[in-house]
């Protein structure tokens, strides 16, 4: 009898009679890749618990007064910051298909907070969040966003976001109280010329764990790190009996239940023309204002999507993988869909490759991410425990804007 031959079945799937893939499997291609449902679940809850710490950090970085001396509700920055997570990074699982979770940029709500708020509303900084996202979706549709990152010199990239994250990490270390500005100096050591008081030892304690952390390689670093430095804030708190304005925002202590319904307070709070008009930037400062801020939003997200992809085995040697274009169209659209939910613009975290590291190879684990932020939503009150001496630390430790993961550097 004639044998006849058969298709070897995928890397990683399991062997047996011929199937048919369930709609799950057929529409995501899990098989195909290379990849099963378990693998995709643990892939997506590992990105998720390595880039989680956004959660705690972005609701800090946005906490200055506008124009006005206006402040946003930390409980609904936190709110706003899990909704346009989640929402973007399910896009990016169901449209783009591919292992990539997205979330608040820390380059762009350190632009939004020192460079735009200064002079704006927070209503009009959204506002231009959103012009930014729509403007990267055009170049983007265009093909000039893939062209343009083909044009700049590696050199001049690599310097773009080594500034950028410079830039992040010393608002972090203002916020902290480690560096402030005036005198006779362009920044001085403390609020007076030196550091005292147990807030600066926790922000000290949280960024050397976040450091040695990294060093070592350990999966979710900056969340465990931010973690432990609230745990010794509220452990010092307690002991000392510290004065509340001791704190650079509220003293490290839980109100109430960890859990309240999602205060969703700053959705929809944009205003799209006020800040070219006399009322805000001005038509020129605005324009540059935008300019900013696609700079800040613009350059890491290719390098980390296809670094990504590389590790997941989805581009081949030239960097072109299926869904890059899609992928690209939902980052940008990122920018808008945070500056509308409140959060700010939102960008590819390069932390997706822990979870393809841990075996994700398509969009079902950006689907798994982002329902973990949608569950983060009910948990606000655990943000605010947070003080924000140690949540700066991480802003000092984040490496989100740096080359990346082993496989982004290989791109270079």
């Amino acid at each position: 009898m004639t044998r006849i031959p058969t298709e070897p079945a995928p890397t990683g799937a399991v062997s047996g009679p011929a199937t048919r893939p369930g709609a799950l499997d057929a529409y995501f291609r899990i098989s195909a890749r290379g990849s099963t449902v378990g693998a995709e679940l643990r892939g997506g809850l590992t990105t998720f618990m390595a880039m989680a710490y956004i959660l705690l950090l972005n609701p800090l970085v946005l906490s200055g007064p506008d124009v006005t001396g206006s402040r946003l509700d930390h409980a609904q920055l936190t709110t706003a910051t899990a909704l346009a997570a989640a929402v973007t990074t399910v896009l990016m699982g169901v449209v783009g298909k591919v292992p990539l979770a997205v979330a608040a940029g820390l380059s762009v709500s350190g632009a939004v907070s020192a460079l735009v708020v200064p002079h704006t509303t927070w209503a009009q900084a959204m506002g231009l969040c959103v012009v930014y996202g729509l403007l990267i979706v055009l170049l983007v549709v265009s093909g000039l966003r893939e062209r343009i990152m083909n044009g700049i010199p590696l050199p001049l990239k690599h310097a773009i976001t080594i500034g950028i994250g410079l830039f992040v990490a010393l608002i972090g270390l203002h916020k902290a109280g480690v560096v402030t500005g005036g005198g006779p100096t362009l920044l001085s050591l403390g609020p007076a010329g030196e550091l005292t008081g147990w807030p600066v030892v926790c922000f000290a304690v949280t960024l050397l764990t976040i450091i040695v952390l990294l060093a070592r390689r350990v999966r979710g670093a900056i969340l465990i790190g931010i973690a432990a430095g609230t745990v010794v804030a509220v452990l010092v708190n307690s002991a000392a009996h510290l004065p509340a304005k001791s704190w650079g925002s509220a003293p490290p202590a839980l109100h109430g239940s960890p859990v309240a319904a999602p205060d969703f307070g700053l959705l929809g709070r944009v205003d799209l023309v006020g800040a070219f008009g006399r009322g805000g930037l001005g038509a020129i400062s605005a324009s540059v204002a935008v300019f900013t801020l696609v700079l800040a939003g613009f350059f890491n997200a290719m390098a980390t999507i296809i670094g990504v992809g590389t590790e997941a085995g989805l581009a081949d040697g030239r960097g072109r993988m299926p869904g890059l274009s899609r992928a690209l169209l939902i980052d940008g659209a990122g920018g808008a869909i945070g500056g509308l939910a409140g959060a700010s613009g939102q960008t590819v975290f390069v932390e997706s490759a822990t979870g393809v590291g841990d075996g994700a190879r398509t969009g079902l684990a950006s689907v798994v991410t982002g329902g973990m932020f949608a569950l983060m939503l009910f948990f606000a009150p655990v943000a605010g425990l947070v003080p924000v001496e140690v949540g700066s630390a991480g802003a000092g430790g984040d490496r989100r804007d740096d080359d990346g993961p082993g496989p982004a550097r290989r791109l270079g």
